[in-house]
Protein backbone atom coordinates (compact mmCIF):
# COMPACT_ATOMS: atom_id res chain seq x y z
CA UNK A 1 0.00 0.00 0.00
CA UNK A 2 2.30 2.17 1.18
CA UNK A 3 4.57 1.50 -2.37
CA UNK A 4 1.37 2.13 -4.36
CA UNK A 5 1.14 5.99 -2.83
CA UNK A 6 4.63 6.47 -3.03
CA UNK A 7 4.25 5.53 -6.87
CA UNK A 8 1.76 7.67 -7.17
CA UNK A 9 2.90 10.10 -6.27
CA UNK A 10 6.27 10.31 -8.18
CA UNK A 11 3.90 9.24 -11.28
CA UNK A 12 1.17 11.37 -11.04
CA UNK A 13 3.26 14.80 -11.91
CA UNK A 14 4.84 13.48 -14.91
CA UNK A 15 1.44 12.57 -16.56
CA UNK A 16 0.32 15.94 -16.35
CA UNK A 17 3.22 17.77 -17.38
CA UNK A 18 3.19 16.01 -20.67
CA UNK A 19 -0.19 17.65 -21.13
CA UNK A 20 -0.47 19.17 -24.58
CA UNK A 21 -3.72 20.71 -24.88
CA UNK A 22 -3.77 24.37 -24.88
CA UNK A 23 -6.77 26.73 -25.13
CA UNK A 24 -7.42 27.76 -28.84
CA UNK A 25 -6.19 31.31 -28.39
CA UNK A 26 -2.58 29.82 -27.24
CA UNK A 27 -2.40 27.35 -30.31
CA UNK A 28 0.19 28.09 -33.25
CA UNK A 29 -0.27 27.34 -36.63
CA UNK A 30 1.12 22.92 -36.80
CA UNK A 31 3.47 22.67 -38.58
CA UNK A 32 4.03 21.15 -42.34
CA UNK A 33 5.01 17.53 -42.28
CA UNK A 34 6.76 18.56 -45.89
CA UNK A 35 8.92 20.86 -43.56
CA UNK A 36 10.41 18.14 -41.43
CA UNK A 37 14.34 16.62 -41.83
CA UNK A 38 14.48 13.91 -43.87
CA UNK A 39 16.95 11.14 -42.20
CA UNK A 40 20.20 10.20 -44.69
CA UNK A 41 23.25 8.46 -44.13
CA UNK A 42 21.74 5.46 -42.33
CA UNK A 43 22.67 2.18 -43.54
CA UNK A 44 19.25 -0.09 -43.72
CA UNK A 45 16.69 2.55 -43.00
CA UNK A 46 13.71 1.11 -43.84
CA UNK A 47 11.19 3.76 -43.12
CA UNK A 48 10.54 6.07 -40.42
CA UNK A 49 8.20 8.02 -38.06
CA UNK A 50 7.72 12.17 -37.79
CA UNK A 51 5.16 13.91 -35.35
CA UNK A 52 3.91 16.37 -33.77
CA UNK A 53 4.81 19.00 -31.95
CA UNK A 54 8.48 18.40 -32.54
CA UNK A 55 11.02 17.50 -35.36
CA UNK A 56 12.35 14.42 -33.59
CA UNK A 57 12.32 11.80 -35.81
CA UNK A 58 11.51 7.87 -35.34
CA UNK A 59 14.11 5.48 -37.56
CA UNK A 60 13.33 1.99 -38.69
CA UNK A 61 16.71 0.02 -39.96
CA UNK A 62 17.41 -3.08 -40.22
CA UNK A 63 18.80 -5.33 -37.29
CA UNK A 64 22.12 -7.49 -38.81
CA UNK A 65 24.53 -9.15 -36.78
CA UNK A 66 28.30 -8.77 -36.84
CA UNK A 67 28.71 -10.81 -40.00
CA UNK A 68 26.23 -8.80 -41.63
CA UNK A 69 22.93 -10.98 -41.65
CA UNK A 70 19.71 -10.20 -40.33
CA UNK A 71 18.92 -10.74 -36.62
CA UNK A 72 15.67 -13.66 -37.45
CA UNK A 73 14.57 -12.90 -33.86
CA UNK A 74 14.77 -9.37 -33.92
CA UNK A 75 15.02 -7.87 -37.42
CA UNK A 76 13.86 -4.24 -36.79
CA UNK A 77 16.16 -1.95 -34.87
CA UNK A 78 14.26 1.47 -33.76
CA UNK A 79 16.05 4.73 -32.48
CA UNK A 80 15.48 8.41 -32.36
CA UNK A 81 16.89 10.90 -34.33
CA UNK A 82 16.69 14.04 -31.87
CA UNK A 83 16.88 17.08 -34.71
CA UNK A 84 16.13 19.67 -32.22
CA UNK A 85 19.48 18.51 -29.71
CA UNK A 86 22.23 18.29 -33.04
CA UNK A 87 20.80 15.40 -34.49
CA UNK A 88 21.77 12.84 -32.02
CA UNK A 89 20.97 9.55 -32.08
CA UNK A 90 19.48 8.00 -28.90
CA UNK A 91 17.85 4.35 -28.73
CA UNK A 92 13.53 4.60 -27.44
CA UNK A 93 13.42 2.98 -23.82
CA UNK A 94 11.37 1.00 -22.18
CA UNK A 95 8.28 3.14 -22.29
CA UNK A 96 8.48 4.12 -26.11
CA UNK A 97 9.11 0.74 -26.88
CA UNK A 98 6.33 -0.82 -25.30
CA UNK A 99 3.59 1.67 -25.80
CA UNK A 100 4.52 4.17 -28.25
CA UNK A 101 7.06 3.09 -31.42
CA UNK A 102 7.93 -0.65 -30.75
CA UNK A 103 7.32 -3.08 -33.28
CA UNK A 104 6.03 -6.39 -32.90
CA UNK A 105 7.49 -9.12 -35.19
CA UNK A 106 6.56 -12.43 -36.35
CA UNK A 107 8.53 -14.51 -38.63
CA UNK A 108 5.88 -15.78 -41.26
CA UNK A 109 9.02 -17.89 -43.16
CA UNK A 110 10.78 -17.48 -46.82
CA UNK A 111 12.54 -14.65 -44.95
CA UNK A 112 9.53 -12.79 -44.64
CA UNK A 113 8.36 -11.12 -41.08
CA UNK A 114 4.82 -8.95 -40.31
CA UNK A 115 5.70 -6.14 -38.18
CA UNK A 116 2.88 -4.84 -36.23
CA UNK A 117 3.32 -1.20 -34.18
CA UNK A 118 2.63 -1.70 -30.54
CA UNK A 119 0.28 1.86 -30.92
CA UNK A 120 -1.52 0.93 -34.09
CA UNK A 121 -1.56 -2.55 -34.68
CA UNK A 122 -4.21 -2.27 -37.12
CA UNK A 123 -1.90 -1.55 -39.99
CA UNK A 124 -0.06 -5.00 -40.97
CA UNK A 125 3.67 -4.26 -42.10
CA UNK A 126 5.54 -6.84 -44.36
CA UNK A 127 9.60 -6.77 -44.23
CA UNK A 128 10.88 -8.70 -47.19
CA UNK A 129 13.34 -8.97 -49.79
CA UNK A 130 12.66 -7.06 -52.99
CA UNK A 131 14.10 -8.32 -56.52
CA UNK A 132 17.51 -6.96 -55.99
CA UNK A 133 17.55 -8.87 -52.54
CA UNK A 134 17.74 -5.67 -50.15
CA UNK A 135 15.31 -5.83 -47.13
CA UNK A 136 12.08 -3.44 -47.44
CA UNK A 137 8.75 -2.74 -45.74
CA UNK A 138 5.36 -3.48 -47.78
CA UNK A 139 2.08 -2.39 -46.93
CA UNK A 140 -0.95 -1.05 -48.97
CA UNK A 141 -1.11 2.32 -49.44
CA UNK A 142 -4.74 3.37 -50.46
CA UNK A 143 -5.21 0.17 -51.93
CA UNK A 144 -1.74 -0.10 -54.16
CA UNK A 145 1.03 -2.33 -52.79
CA UNK A 146 4.29 -0.14 -52.06
CA UNK A 147 7.27 0.21 -49.99
CA UNK A 148 7.18 2.59 -46.81
CA UNK A 149 9.21 5.29 -46.29
CA UNK A 150 7.75 7.55 -44.33
CA UNK A 151 4.62 7.89 -41.15
CA UNK A 152 3.88 11.58 -40.50
CA UNK A 153 1.42 10.70 -37.31
CA UNK A 154 -0.59 14.62 -36.63
CA UNK A 155 -1.42 15.39 -32.70
CA UNK A 156 -3.11 18.17 -31.70
CA UNK A 157 -3.14 18.28 -27.72
CA UNK A 158 -4.16 15.87 -25.59
CA UNK A 159 -1.91 14.11 -23.03
CA UNK A 160 1.68 11.71 -23.17
CA UNK A 161 -0.62 8.42 -22.24
CA UNK A 162 -3.53 9.51 -24.74
CA UNK A 163 -3.02 12.23 -27.62
CA UNK A 164 -5.12 13.88 -29.81
CA UNK A 165 -4.45 11.76 -33.31
CA UNK A 166 -5.76 13.39 -36.30
CA UNK A 167 -4.16 11.33 -38.46
CA UNK A 168 -2.21 9.25 -39.88
CA UNK A 169 -0.30 9.69 -43.20
CA UNK A 170 1.57 7.09 -44.62
CA UNK A 171 3.71 7.58 -47.52
CA UNK A 172 5.59 5.25 -50.01
CA UNK A 173 6.29 4.11 -53.76
CA UNK A 174 3.79 1.86 -55.33
CA UNK A 175 5.73 -1.34 -56.21
CA UNK A 176 4.07 -1.27 -59.92
CA UNK A 177 4.35 2.00 -61.23
CA UNK A 178 7.68 3.46 -59.13
CA UNK A 179 4.88 6.38 -57.98
CA UNK A 180 4.80 8.07 -54.87
CA UNK A 181 1.73 7.29 -53.16
CA UNK A 182 0.09 8.79 -49.82
CA UNK A 183 -3.04 8.09 -47.42
CA UNK A 184 -4.26 9.54 -44.48
CA UNK A 185 -6.21 7.28 -41.80
CA UNK A 186 -8.17 8.30 -39.06
CA UNK A 187 -7.05 6.53 -36.30
CA UNK A 188 -10.59 4.62 -34.03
Amino acid sequence: MKFSIILWLLITPLLFSFSTTKSTAEKAPLPDPESFPIPNGIPGLLFYIQRDPNTNTICYELNMNKNGQLEGNDPVHAFWIRYPEGGMRKDLNYIQRKFAYGINVKAVGNEQYELRSVAYSKLPLILRKDAKNNYRVYTDINKKECVLSRVFIRIDGGTFWSPNVLYIELKGTETATGKIVSQRIKPS
